[in-house]
């Protein structure tokens, strides 16, 4: 099993490219579904994630492939409505092929999502939502299995905000007879990226990114191409990286609207940034500020985030309350950081970082989910010696060659 091993000490410089959008390309390769032909998209990135969405989209009688930079989806009819459990629970973003497999084919079989429990990290949302379009939902023996013969617009209020509920229920209701309505929607980038390319397929939505979206059925849609959009989380990310070791590195190919929470909250700590149209800066800095945080969905700070912000504020000056209000089971990456000598005391929901800089030292330790790799990766780029993080699997699912854009910077980093 693949490790990266860290030696901290040096300051990153330079320029590096954010890649394409994990968030948004995974519900837009799902909405190829709704259209038989070949689908064309550029800045897909190269993941462990996108090689799970291609899987379950070939087993779902589609032929995917890379043509160079392309990523090419030819959609033919689904042989199977089935999504199976062997897939669908490396990812949980594969449960986005309801929606489309029941709007077009009045059917849908689905696993329920690795690591889903009915009301945790619940899909509920979704299937109230389907249901209100008229469909009929069972759960059996770990599946969801859905059946309408047409689903029919209606209004639906999501009682909190779901990003993959609100991504679901467009898809669904761009086949559906009559007008969607979606309130209390989700806002966030990745979802206007998919209204964006469900439009160009010949859909009718309008209203993506506001609380409101209005998705007005039409009877067929047609393959198109897409560039997929920027991932705010790899930028945020290398920000992170330049700003944790005290360098000056460009993070371009983003706008910096897209992490203006983090931006602000770095600005309050003390760093200089510089913005351009399509690049962020961040300037050498020494000494910065605790700065305290509280997740919640776009535009306020994001919850992919808090895990990278977190090791950034383990060498501050001061301390700083992290809150957590998205996940609440987030917190996993704070015992590892503790293994490198961070002071943070976690609860349930806030943890509490007592930054002091130049006192993390080098240690083994264990990636637990997908951005608590990368926290753990800033803090071994700042400790004393060396830092070994194991179980980086996680960090290849989100995170396209990240030791190879370090690596330019500066960064002392290789896979073993």
């Amino acid at each position: 099993m693949d490790k990266m091993v860290v030696v901290g000490g040096q300051k990153l410089n330079g320029q590096v490219n954010t890649g394409g959008a994990k968030n948004a390309a995974l519900p837009i390769l799902f909405s190829t579904l709704l259209a038989e032909g070949e689908h064309v998209f550029r800045n897909v990135p190269r993941l462990k994630d996108i090689d799970s969405t291609s899987e379950l989209l070939q087993a779902l009688g589609c032929e995917t492939r890379w043509d160079g930079d392309l990523f090419r989806v030819l959609v033919k009819p689904a042989p199977s409505l089935e999504a199976h459990y062997d897939i669908v629970r490396k990812m949980r973003a594969s449960i986005l092929c309801l929606g489309p497999l029941l709007t077009k084919y009045g059917e849908a079989v689905v696993s329920m999502p690795g690591g889903c429990a009915i009301g945790t990290r619940p899909i509920d949302l979704h299937l109230e939502g389907m249901k209100a379009l008229g469909a009929e939902i069972v759960l059996e023996e770990g599946y969801v299995k859905a059946h309408a013969k047409k689903l029919k617009g209606n209004t639906i209020l999501f009682e909190v905000c779901t990003v993959g509920g609100t991504e679901n229920l467009m898809m669904a209701a761009a086949l559906a007879d009559g007008i969607t309505v979606l309130e209390n929607a989700a806002k966030e980038p990745e979802i206007v990226d998919l209204a964006e390319y469900l439009n160009k397929m010949g859909a009718k939505i309008s209203g993506a990114g506001t609380s409101v979206i209005t998705i007005e059925g039409v009877n067929k849609l047609k393959p198109a191409e897409h560039a997929i959009m920027a991932d705010r989380i790899e930028a945020g990310t290398l920000l992170i990286a330049g700003a944790i070791t005290g360098g000056e590195v460009t993070v371009n190919r983003i706008k910096p609207q897209l992490i203006e929470s983090l931006i602000s909250k770095m600005k309050e700590a003390g760093f200089k940034i510089a913005v351009s149209n399509d690049s962020v800066m961040v300037h050498p800095n020494t000494s910065w500020t605790g700065i305290d945080i509280t997740t919640a969905p776009f535009p306020l700070f994001p919850t992919d985030l808090q895990a990278q912000y977190m090791a950034l504020m383990a060498v501050s000056q001061g301390a700083s309350v992290i809150t957590e209000t998205v996940f609440e089971n987030r917190f996993m990456h704070v015992q590892e950081l503790i293994r490198l000598g961070a002071d943070i005391t976690p609860k349930t929901r806030v943890a509490v970082v007592r930054g002091h800089s130049g006192r993390l030292k080098g240690a083994p330790v264990m990636a637990t989910d997908l951005r608590a790799s990368a926290s753990l990766v800033l803090a071994g780029l700042v400790a004393d010696g060396e830092t070994t993080v194991s179980r980086i699997y996680h960090l290849d699912r989100g995170y396209e060659r990240l030791e190879e854009k370090l690596s330019s910077l500066g960064a002392r980093i290789k896979r073993m």
